[in-house]
C-alpha cells in the first residue's frame, strides 16, 4: 500500500450487509448499499460523493469484502473524480463493525499517524443536506481534536422504535456538541415518546468520527479480546498488495462486535454532535417509498402502474405493468423473478421472508435474475429442469477464470463483439453468429480482448446447474480458495 496524504480527516467506508427488510431489491449479492435511488444513483455513489465533499483529496478507504470489491471499485470510478484516490481494506467474513473500524485506524495510524481522524460513514445511508453535514463533520473533528469519541445524533421527527438514541448532557461547544449521558437500545413506543418529548435524546445515526490512536487505546481499553485479534491480523497483512485483504484464518477469530457495544458505550470521553442534515439509514420499503413524491391519492410509483380506486400505496416495477385496483396502504415491489406485497405497516417484517427463503435454500435470497461479476455480468433467460440460458456481458479487457464443470456442458454463440475462447489446449476467436460447445470435464476459458462489451449466449444442459459446480483452476480476480 502506498504512502496516504498527510491528511488530519480520512473518510471510511463500512460497505456490507444484505439489507434483508429491503427483499426483493436488496439481495446479498446485491445489497442496499448498491440500490438505485431516485435520481438513478445508488446509496454508495452517495456516500463517496459526500465522503470527498467533506475531506478534499483525502483518500477514501472504504471496508468491504471481495465479493462487492470489484463492483463498488467500478461503482467510484465512474464518478468525476473517483479514479485512484481510493483503499480498500477487504474482510473475507462479516465480524460486524468493531473489528472493521479497528482495522481502519491501524492502517490510518501507520500510514498517516496515531492523530489523524477517522470519519466512519455507512455505505447505506442517505444523507440529503450537504451544508448542514460540513458543518457537522467540522464540528465532530474539532472534538475528536481534543480527544472526545464522537457519534452523530440526529434531531428526531417522531417516537421511531427502530433506531437506538443518544441522551445529550453538558454542551461542549456552541453549535451542537454535548457530552454523551448514555447509548440506549430500541425503545417501545411509549419510551419512545418519553425521548421525544424530553428534548435530551436524538437518533443514532451510526456514523462516527475520532481520532485513530485514541480509538485503539479505547479498544485496547475496552474489548481487549478485539484489540489482540485485530492487530494480529493487522500484523500478519500483506500491505503491499492493492487492495489489502485480510487474512481468513486470522480474521475468523476476530470477534464479531459493534463498535457501539466494544467502546462507545463503555468509554467516558464520548461525544454528540447534534444536527439535522436529512439523514436516513433507508431501513424499510417505507423508508424508501418516502422519497417519491405522491399523486392525489396518495400513491408514490416507481416505473410502471396503474392505480384505480387505490390509495396511499407504494409500488415499484422494473418492467412489467403493475395494476392496483381497490386497494390501500400497501407496498408492492416487483423484479424480475420476485414480487412483494406487504402492507405498508409491516414493512420492517420484509426480512422474515428472508430467513423464510433462506430455510429453503432459494436462490433468490443471494442472486437477481442479473447477476454482476468482476468482468462484467449474467442474466439469466430460463432456468429449467433440463437447462439453463443466461446472456454474458463480459467487458472489454476482462477474462473469466480458467475452469471446468462436472455436471454440466455449455454452449456459447456470439451475439456482439469478438470473444477469445479457450478450449482444452485450444485458443481461437469467436465472430458474432459463431458458436462452440464446451463439454464437461473440459478445461475452458472466456476472454474479451476488444475495446467494446462482448455479448453471448449461453445454454447449459447436464443434471446440475448450480454457481458451485465451477472448480476454478485461474483466476485474475483471486476468487480460488
Amino acid at each position: 500500500m502506498t504512502q496516504l496524504d498527510k491528511t488530519p480527516l480520512i473518510p471510511v467506508i463500512l460497505s456490507g450487509g444484505a439489507g434483508t427488510r429491503l427483499w426483493p431489491v436488496s439481495r446479498r449479492a446485491h445489497p442496499k448499499p448498491f440500490m438505485e435511488l431516485v435520481d438513478g444513483q445508488s446509496l454508495a455513489e452517495k456516500t463517496w460523493l459526500r465522503a470527498r465533499a467533506v475531506a478534499g483529496n483525502a483518500p477514501i478507504i472504504t471496508v468491504t469484502s471481495r465479493d462487492y470489491y470489484f463492483y463498488t471499485r467500478d461503482l467510484y470510478e465512474g464518478l468525476q473524480g473517483g479514479a485512484g484516490n481510493e483503499r480498500f481494506l477487504l474482510e473475507p467474513m462479516g465480524r460486524n463493525t468493531a473489528p472493521a473500524i479497528g482495522l481502519a485506524a491501524m492502517c490510518v495510524a501507520e500510514n498517516v499517524g496515531e492523530n489523524a481522524s477517522l470519519l466512519v460513514m455507512p455505505a447505506d445511508h442517505l444523507i440529503e443536506d450537504l451544508r448542514n453535514f460540513k458543518a457537522a463533520v467540522s464540528e465532530a473533528a474539532y472534538l475528536a481534536n481534543e480527544g472526545f469519541l464522537v457519534t452523530f445524533g440526529i434531531h428526531p421527527t417522531h417516537a421511531e422504535t427502530g433506531f437506538g438514541y443518544i441522551r445529550q448532557g453538558e454542551a461542549l461547544t456552541m453549535s451542537g456538541g454535548y457530552r454523551v449521558v448514555e447509548f440506549v437500545e430500541k425503545p417501545d413506543e411509549p419510551t419512545a415518546i418519553k425521548y421525544l418529548e424530553s428534548g435530551e435524546y436524538h437518533w443514532n445515526s451510526g456514523m462516527f468520527c475520532f481520532q485513530a490512536g485514541k480509538l485503539l487505546e479505547s479498544l485496547q481499553r475496552f474489548a481487549p479480546d478485539i484489540h489482540a485479534a485485530v492487530t494480529r491480523v493487522w500484523q500478519a497483512t500483506d500491505k503491499s498488495t492493492a487492495p489489502i485483504e485480510f487474512p481468513s484464518d486470522l480474521f475468523s477469530e476476530c470477534p464479531s462486535m459493534s463498535i457501539d457495544y466494544a467502546v462507545m458505550e463503555r468509554a467516558d470521553n464520548t461525544a454528540v454532535v447534534v444536527s439535522d442534515f436529512g439523514w436516513s439509514d433507508i431501513g424499510s420499503w417505507k423508508a424508501i417509498s418516502e422519497l417519491f413524491e405522491s399523486d392525489e391519492s396518495g400513491n408514490r410509483l416507481s416505473g410502471k402502474a396503474v392505480m384505480v380506486d387505490s390509495t396511499d400505496c407504494f409500488v415499484q416495477s422494473e418492467d412489467r405493468i403493475v395494476a392496483a385496483v381497490g386497494v390501500s396502504d400497501l407496498v408492492i415491489v416487483d423484479t424480475a423473478d420476485a414480487v412483494l406485497v406487504a402492507d405498508r405497516d409491516h414493512a420492517q417484517d420484509v426480512k422474515q421472508v428472508v430467513s423464510q427463503l433462506s430455510k429453503l435454500k432459494d436462490e433468490a435470497v443471494e442472486f437477481h435474475k442479473t447477476v454482476h461479476r468482476p468482468w462484467g455480468s449474467y442474466t439469466i433467460l430460463e432456468d429449467a429442469e433440463d437447462c439453463k440460458v443466461k446472456r454474458l456481458v463480459v467487458k472489454p479487457g476482462q477474462v473469466l477464470s480458467l475452469q471446468l464443470h462436472h455436471r454440466r456442458a455449455e454452449h456459447w454463440t456470439v451475439v456482439q463483439g469478438i470473444a477469445k475462447v479457450r478450449l482444452g489446449d485450444e485458443e481461437f476467436l469467436l465472430n458474432a453468429n459463431q458458436s462452440t460447445y464446451i463439454p464437461t470435464e473440459t478445461l475452458h476459458r472466456l476472454e474479451n480482448p476488444g475495446d467494446e462489451d462482448v455479448h453471448l449466449i449461453e445454454v447449459q444442459t447436464g443434471d446440475y446447474f448450480g454457481e458451485d459446480d465451477i472448480e476454478r483452476l485461474e483466476d485474475i480476480y483471486g476468487r480460488i480458495k
